[in-house]
This record gives structure tokens, sequence and C-alpha cells, in this order.
């Protein structure tokens, strides 16, 4: 009985040696491992070192500081450079304005080979043969007097447009007390019978140009009205040059074109003492045309009194 308890505590004093032992190396193994991991700890904080440094490096954007008197000083060399430069230019403008060398004096109209006032007057003006020049003159009657840099150019050239036969007009300053102005006047493609029984003209554009002294060997357009819209004016233009351009040398025989339809263009044309009117249709007007006068003889002898001739068929000609 007693021998039991002593295997007992033997038994229990070689658990404790055993213990004791597998804590001693449990504490070694524990410390070898802190020791390899404390070697390991000792090769990486160089690398961990170096690249904290290099983020400690960056920096944000360098703030320039500006001094008070420098600003104050930058402030005041603005504030001068834009008074000297209001001063400078107030100055000039009145003396542009307010010289007496810069003052419109005169106004000439001159035409090509003639000299006149020219060398006196201020206002030049070139290009108008047909335009009225007393009209051009009034548009610049009111810069009498006045400096040159104070007339508006642009202004003027509009109101330069708006004179009948001036298609365009340009306007130059020539200093000190010079105009040039040059005028480009329409050009009449035909003569067009008016409401008041006198002829004016019309132009390629389909603008209406009053009568005035001239020599134009120009047929008549039939066809447009002055109360007419400009785009069926202008249209109704369009067909007519489109038969001269057919015809062309032959136009000079032609006496008039009606262009009121569209689809039926009619050409009046003096033959042997006689007005012929010809249907040209709305196609084909050369062909048509040289086709007629080749079958004249024929027609005058089976048809001697017929004024009108139809020529829209292509394969014969009709005599009414």
């Amino acid at each position: 009985m007693d021998s039991q308890p002593g295997l007992q505590s033997g038994s229990s004093a070689n658990g404790n040696a055993s213990g004791s032992s597998s804590s001693t190396a449990s504490s070694t193994s524990t410390q070898q491992a802190g020791s390899g991991a404390g070697g390991a700890k000792a090769s990486v904080p160089r690398n961990r070192i170096k690249t904290v440094t290099a983020k400690s490096s960056i920096r944000g954007p360098k703030r320039f500081k500006i001094s008070t008197p420098r600003l104050v000083l930058t402030a005041v060399a603005g504030i001068v450079l834009l008074a000297a430069t209001l001063y400078a230019f107030n100055t000039t403008e009145s003396f542009l304005i307010r010289d007496p060398r810069f003052t419109v004096q005169g106004i000439a109209g001159v035409t090509v080979g003639e000299s006149g006032d020219s060398q006196r007057s201020s206002v030049l003006i070139t290009g108008a043969k047909h335009a009225s020049l007393r009209a051009i003159e009034g548009i610049f009657t009111p810069d009498l007097g006045r400096s040159t840099y104070l007339i508006p150019l642009a202004q003027r050239m509009m109101a330069l447009r708006t004179v009948d036969w001036v298609r365009d007009a340009s306007v130059a300053r020539i200093w000190p007390d010079r105009l040039v102005v040059k005028v480009t006047e329409r050009e009449p493609v035909a003569f067009l019978p008016l409401p008041s029984s006198s002829a004016g003209m019309i132009d390629a554009e389909g603008v209406i140009l009053p009568p005035t002294a001239g020599n134009f060997v120009l047929p008549a357009l039939i066809g447009p009205k002055p109360s007419d819209e400009p785009e069926y004016r202008r249209a109704a233009v369009a067909r007519f040059l489109a038969i001269s351009a057919a015809l062309g040398d032959d136009m000079k025989n032609i006496s008039d074109v009606d262009v009121s339809d569209p689809d039926n263009v009619i050409v009046s044309q003096a033959y042997e003492g006689k007005l012929l009117k010809l249907k040209l249709g709305d196609r084909h007007f050369a062909k048509r045309y040289r086709g007629f006068v080749q079958s004249y003889p024929e027609i005058r002898e089976k048809a001697p009194d017929s004024r009108v001739m139809d020529l829209r068929v292509e394969t014969r000609i009709i005599a009414e």
C-alpha cells in the first residue's frame, strides 16, 4: 500500500522533471526562434528605413512668397504704364481730330483722262461713268470740314452700294487729308421695257438699272418687271443668259427675248424685212435656231406670210 504512493510520487517527479526539461527546451527553442527572428529583423530594417527615408523626402509644392513692397511697386508700375498709354492715345486722337492738316477740303469726281480740281480736293471719286456723280458726292458732303480720322469708311461704302448703277465700292483713307473712292458699276445685259414707256436696263443679277446716256447695243428682255420679286428676275435673266450663250454670235440678229414662259422661250428676229418670232422651247436652243436658218428658204416659199415659227418639234418646223 505504501509503495504505490511512492511510485506515484516518483512518476510525478519524473513528470516534473520531464516538464521542466520540456519547458527548458521550449524556452531554448523560443530563444532560438527569437534569435532567428531577431536576425531577420536585423536585415529588413535597412530597406524599410530607406523606404521611409525616401517617402519622407517627398514634399509639397514650394510656395513663393511675394513681399508686400514688391507687390506695391508692380501695381504702381502697371498703373503708371496704363495712364501713360491712355494719355498718349488721347493726345494722338486729339491731334488727328483738331489739326487742320487732316480736314476734308473738297470733293471731285474724276473719269479716265480728266484731272479737274482733283489735286485740290480731299475726296477723289473714280469709276463713276453711269452712276450719278451728284448722288455719290452727296454721301460725302457731311464730311466736308471734318477730319478724315472721323469719317466712318464702312458706313460710306454701304451708302455707295445703294446708288443706282453701283455694284460695289471701296473707300481708302490716304493720310493726311485724302479719301479715294473707287466705284464698280453694274453691266447691263439687256434692255427692259418699263411701265413708264421708257426702257431701262437689267444686269446679270436681275437688278433693274434706270435709263442713262450711252451707246448700248443689247436685245430687249421681255418677262421680268420692276414689281417682281428679285428671285424671279434673277431666274428670268438666267434663262436669257442661257439663250445668249447657246446662240453666241447669232445673238446679234436677235431683237428681243421673251422668257415669260419658262417652258417656251421666244426670240424675235428681223429676217429679210420681216419680224419673225421663233419658239425655241426650253432646250437645244442652238440646234433649233440653226435648223431654222437652214430651212427658212423652203419655208418662205411654202408659207410666205407666216410670222411665227414653232421649232420645238425636232423633225419639222411648224409655220403659223
